[in-house]
């Protein structure tokens, strides 16, 4: 597992034992990014969900102006916070030991690009869509990228949010939502 591009190309990131997190793969990580690398620069990110943090540590690497990463396991938060140390990326993150969801329902602040990665058979991806949309913290422009078995669709989000496409990698789907820009966030 490595960075793409960037500031921290080619650096190798740590990735956790056992089974209980599955990393994306590279095929599935090019994909991605190429979807979204011009929507990077300078936003503000959310890893919700975030495992060994490569996904956020990319955005990073990117020019992303910050990232905040939230897992609930331990060993998974120590592994972020050294994967940030090894690519020189700590000054611009944040890595909170938590439960995904309770960080959602306290959250504060708005973001530019929501990454979403559960584990599949948590069944967490829908609930953390519709908090997400609920909540309403992206910002204007704002897109959650949510990576799901291909097998498995996402239900239509509430207005004003929209599925903007979702991409195939084999097995593996990552579907990209985005917010209306003409709907302006409440305060």
């Amino acid at each position: 597992m490595r960075v793409i591009t960037g500031t921290a190309r080619g650096r190798r990131l740590k990735e956790l034992e056992g089974m209980e997190t599955r990393p994306t793969t590279d095929r599935v990580k090019e994909g991605l990014f190429s979807a979204i690398q011009f929507e990077i620069e300078g936003r503000r990110v959310l890893d919700l969900f975030a495992g060994t943090g490569q996904l956020g540590i990319e955005c990073l690497s990117r020019g992303a102006a910050s990232a905040v990463f939230v897992d609930r396991r331990a060993d998974a938060v120590k592994l972020i916070r050294e994967n940030l140390k090894l690519t020189e990326l700590s000054d611009r993150a944040r890595v909170v030991a938590g439960d995904s969801m309770e960080f959602l329902a306290a959250l504060k602040e708005r973001f530019d690009i929501v990454l979403l990665d559960p584990p599949y058979a948590a069944g967490l991806l829908e609930p953390a869509v519709s908090r997400l949309t609920a909540f309403d913290i992206l910002n204007p422009h704002g897109i959650i990228v949510a990576e799901h078995p291909a097998d498995r669709r996402l239900p239509p989000p509430e207005a004003p949010y929209r599925v903007r496409r979702t991409y195939r990698y084999g097995k593996i789907a990552v579907t990209v939502i985005c917010r209306d820009p003409d709907q302006e966030n409440e305060e």
